[in-house]
């Protein structure tokens, strides 16, 4: 995302009563993480192997996280931090899955790295929203 639209959401951000204190660049590692996850968890999920569910509802996870954090207006620190335990609850569930078959496929090991760095980063941010 460019510095400008940041800036502006950033923001929208300092009036929404309850979010004033979200730390912009651990949003923006979030957002990027969510991203490779979502990209991650596809390509895996075309596979067909026993962990392609869990891909496909962590990638959905990840498109809806990214999607809310990018519309601030209306958002509350409750549900924002329900939804980030929720991506975070289905990162930990696919990177599990794709580590069963990370020993002969490559695509799930990618993918459970890229589940475990979104894991990390929603973490981050969740943190920070709390204290």
């Amino acid at each position: 995302m460019d510095s400008m639209m940041m800036d502006m959401m950033s923001k929208d951000m300092m009036s929404t009563p309850g979010m004033e204190s979200m730390d912009m660049s651990l949003m923006q590692a979030c957002m990027d993480a969510c991203s490779a996850c979502e990209q991650a968890c596809m390509v895996c999920s075309m596979q067909l192997m026993s962990c392609a569910p869990a891909c496909m509802n962590c990638a959905d996870m990840c498109n809806t996280m990214m999607r809310a954090m990018l519309r601030m207006q209306g958002m509350n620190p409750a549900s924002m931090m329900a939804m980030l335990d929720a991506c975070i609850a289905m990162c930990g569930y696919c990177m599990d899955e794709c580590m069963k078959h990370a020993d002969h496929s490559e695509v799930c090991r990618m993918c459970a790295q890229a589940c475990k760095a979104c894991m990390e980063a929603c973490t981050a941010m969740r943190a920070s929203m709390a204290g």
